[in-house]
């Protein structure tokens, strides 16, 4: 696909913010990935006309080397993740903005498996994200109702029917105790859209490999490295924009 340069900043910013598309069914994470017949993606957002201008400076080795090495953090010893094993263009890194927002506002490009935190100066934080089935429910507009460090995880009754596994982690049980095998990761940034929440989350993971993916379940996941530097920027009642 080619873009013509000169096309107007405001002809591909435009987008319809709809509601709830559907009831969400909790954010978990698995290494398994949707194949093409179970997920059709339909790009339209011409976020690739910056990738293909070359807007986006890659860190260096060792730059990478510090942002994705091991971290302690809340008593836990994050490990460093294999960056060399993920595609560079899912690095954090600083780019121009491609979305028009306001700084302080977070959108979330879910076909591109992008996360945006925009910044002043017309530029942007992007961040490498995989995305779940639940993360592909809804679209609209939000803020960041609540924060949360090392988050319990608590499946919902319905998953927990069609999982009866996942019983001891339940609603009910208090849910599954925060560590580095905690579906949400070290931290989770939980959206509410008309006072309502909208059960979609934005979280850790513990399992690089998921990054630029779509995969079986969850909702919006970063490395843990990038969700702890997320939460240190994002402040409570963020507004956020999630792009389908």
């Amino acid at each position: 696909m080619s873009f013509d340069r000169h096309l107007s900043r405001r002809s591909f910013l435009s987008f319809s913010a709809l509601t709830a598309a559907s009831a969400l069914t909790g954010c978990a994470s698995s290494a398994n990935t949707v194949t093409s017949g179970d997920t059709t993606i339909i790009y339209r957002s011409p976020m690739r006309l910056f990738q293909s201008m070359g807007t986006s400076s890659v860190p260096s080795g060792a730059e990478l080397a510090v942002m994705y090495g091991p971290v302690e953090d809340g008593g836990f010893l994050i490990p460093a993740v294999p960056y060399e094993q993920i595609d560079p263009r899912y690095y954090r890194q600083l780019v121009v903005d491609p979305t028009g927002q306001p700084p302080g506002t977070i959108v979330v490009d879910t076909p591109s498996r992008f996360l945006y935190l925009v910044q002043n100066g017309g530029m942007a934080m992007r961040y490498g994200v995989g995305i779940g089935r639940e993360g592909f429910a809804w679209q609209g507009s939000g803020v960041i109702q609540w924060r949360q460090r090392w988050p319990r995880w608590k499946p919902p009754n319905e998953m927990v029917a069609r999982q009866p596994e996942l019983v001891k982690y339940s609603i009910e049980n208090g849910g599954m105790e925060p560590g580095l095998k905690n579906p949400l990761g070290a931290r989770a940034l939980y959206i509410f859209s008309n006072g309502e929440d909208t059960l979609y989350r934005l979280h850790g993971n513990p399992d690089w490999r998921s990054i630029g993916k779509a995969v079986s379940s969850g909702c919006v996941r970063l490395l843990n490295q990038d969700i702890i530097d997320l939460y240190d920027r994002v402040p409570t009642k963020a507004p956020i924009v999630v792009w389908q």
